[in-house]
């Protein structure tokens, strides 16, 4: 197994690296994410998962230990494969993909291409025990965000918005605070709305 790798950044885009070390070119997927935060200096340093199927043998890239964690997660619940998992991981934060499962948001994870109600269902159900207990997620203060999210959306489909474009706008606002209280939700997103 190819667990990390460190050498010379050859060639950097949006989904692959190439990085040669002791003369050897590696060719790692990556995700958006980790694209972000490769430097562009010339040596770097990558966490890696080899992907080994009877065809083909994958390696992904990571910048960070923790979201080739959540990928080795993701892969482990049946239906959810590498691809999806690195798209996951390019259209999330490592972050918001803990608070999703931990939360149980399908409609988060189900946001993702490639995902519908039932793997969204079981990412959920396969891994939230997981999430919380690995990663000591509080379950409360997700649920308590979750739980004002969900009365203020209520609200403003009371008031008239649709659903759909009140949960962009409210997604929005608790991104930049998340403890805010249900009528301050409110309030904020019928300004911006």
């Amino acid at each position: 197994m190819i667990t990390h790798l460190r050498g010379k950044l050859v060639e950097k885009n949006p989904t692959y690296i190439i990085v040669e070390c002791n003369g050897l070119g590696y060719y790692a997927n990556i995700s958006l994410n980790t694209f972000s935060q490769i430097p562009d200096e010339e040596n770097v340093f990558i966490y890696t998962y080899l992907s080994v199927k009877e065809d083909s043998h994958t390696l992904f890239g990571f910048a960070e230990k923790i979201e080739r964690e959540i990928f080795k997660l993701l892969i482990s619940v049946s239906g959810v494969g590498p691809s999806i998992a690195r798209t996951m991981l390019s259209s999330m934060s490592t972050e918001e993909i803990q608070n999703a499962i931990a939360s149980g948001n399908v409609a988060t994870i189900q946001s993702v291409k490639g995902i519908g109600v039932k793997t969204a269902q079981r990412v959920i159900i396969d891994l939230k025990d997981k999430i919380i207990k690995t990663y000591g997620i509080d379950e409360v203060s997700v649920v308590s965000s979750n739980t004002n999210k969900e009365e203020a959306l209520t609200a403003l489909e009371v008031l008239g918005f649709t659903r759909k474009q009140s949960e962009k706008v409210i997604d929005r606002i608790l991104k930049e605070n998340d403890s805010m209280s249900v009528a301050n939700l409110i309030k904020q997103a019928l300004k911006k709305l």
